[in-house]
């Protein structure tokens, strides 16, 4: 029993006629009644009553019928996923640990409508054809296709006495004790909105990125400046909206010059440019 002898079993099952059927599989009749012969012998059992107008099916027909369908359409999936896979073109997606969750999932989704098809492969870090990440963390040679553009909030944990308002002025905070980040462009922006120098500042941790500053926060080891992205990953912190000038950052994609001769990475911009028009969202 094979895929052809299946295919030609349903048509004649549905169409209830040698002649229709081989219409319809563009066979002769002769060749799709040695066919159907073939499944019956190979089954032992009489699948079809030729009439003098069309065929009756038999009970052992009316068994077959629903375990064929079944069978036929798990081989044209496993024939479809191969076929994509070999058509797809593909491309290594870093992602940088500051990226909001909500941030890589719409790139994601944006990356599996791209024409023609990509492969994608995700890793976490700097490495990849095209990295998804802050602006302030692309490398001199890499470009930078903007795609967000969102302020900083101050993150602060529940129960903190900070909840209760819906706005500060960081730099009226003096006694906060906050969790830096000492090796990250935020810290700089930290220290400008406070106006002061880092040993001013009551630090009750360092974090080593921003994503575990929000982890530390919303443990409650102190307040962070953090993306909006970040805070609203966290259900345990409440993000708060800075008074005055507010620091923003853009996420986008950053990419090498010569990797734009990827097709996989010309396909991604091309959908990422449609989607954006002239300018970075901001969520």
């Amino acid at each position: 029993m094979d895929i052809r002898q299946l295919k030609a079993f349903v048509a004649v099952f549905e169409e209830r006629s040698i002649t229709l059927a081989a219409q319809r599989l563009f066979v002769t009749q002769p060749t799709l009644s040695v066919t159907i012969r073939q499944l019956e012998d190979a089954l032992g059992v009489t699948l079809f009553e030729r009439l003098p107008r069309g065929v009756d099916v038999s009970e052992d027909a009316r068994l077959l019928y629903p375990q064929a369908r079944r069978m036929l359409a798990q081989a044209d999936a496993l024939t479809r996923m191969f076929r994509q896979r070999r058509d797809c073109a593909p491309l290594c997606l870093g992602v940088d640990a500051d990226v909001g969750r909500s941030q890589l999932e719409a790139l994601l989704a944006r990356a599996a409508r791209a024409e023609p098809a990509i492969l994608l492969e995700v890793r976490e870090g700097c490495c990849g054809d095209a990295r998804l990440a802050a602006e302030d963390g692309r490398c001199e040679d890499e470009l930078f296709l903007p795609l967000w553009e969102e302020d900083f909030v101050l993150a602060v944990p529940e129960g903190h006495p900070l909840t209760a308002r819906d706005q500060v002025d960081v730099a009226l905070l003096d006694e906060t004790e906050w969790i830096t980040c000492p090796h990250h462009p935020s810290h700089q922006r930290l220290l400008d909105l406070h106006g002061a120098a880092a040993p001013a500042l009551a630090a009750a941790a360092r974090a080593g990125s921003l994503r575990l500053a929000a982890h530390m926060a919303a443990a409650g080891l102190g307040v962070a400046l953090l993306p909006a992205s970040l805070a609203d990953d966290h259900p345990g912190l409440k993000a708060i909206p800075l008074a005055g000038a507010t620091p923003a950052r853009r996420v986008g994609l950053c990419y090498a010059a010569q990797a734009l001769e990827l097709p996989a990475l010309q396909a991604l911009k091309e959908t990422l440019d449609g989607h954006n028009g002239s300018g970075a969202d901001k969520p």
